[in-house]
């Protein structure tokens, strides 16, 4: 897949407590020709976020508060159907089983080569 068509996705949310992560997420993403918005936690999220135009979420899981895999589940209970990416350091085999039955991808930290934009090509085209 290239650039042209990622560009079609009309924006992705990022979801982390650790500013300098969801700031470099967002230059990243923005180059790469997505609309970002960013949130500090899974609650500002809920709260505040605008859920129904989202392409594609990217969730950290060790956030306070509210757990990556826990917003998730929020947000489909809300019945929001755009793919989730999590996003993690410490990958435990409870994190890995929670999101395989959920079928939620993850990405782990720190981000080598071009797994999260290659994760995240393979989501929004599976959602198409």
């Amino acid at each position: 897949m290239n650039k042209p068509e990622i560009a079609n996705c009309r924006s992705i949310v990022v979801v982390d407590d650790d500013a300098s992560v969801r700031d470099s997420l967002k230059v990243l993403l923005e180059l790469e020709g997505f609309g970002v918005s960013v949130y500090a936690a899974g609650a500002e999220l809920l709260e505040q976020g605008e859920l129904s135009g989202c392409s594609c979420f990217l969730i950290d899981q060790e956030m306070p508060g509210i757990k990556g895999l826990d917003l998730a589940a929020q947000l489909r209970s809300r019945k929001i159907a755009a793919p989730i990416i999590l996003v993690t350091s410490r990958c435990s085999p409870t994190v890995t089983g929670r999101a395989a039955d959920a079928g939620i991808p993850i990405v782990e930290k720190p981000f080598l080569s071009n797994d999260l934009l290659e994760t995240i090509r393979a989501v929004v085209e599976r959602s198409v």
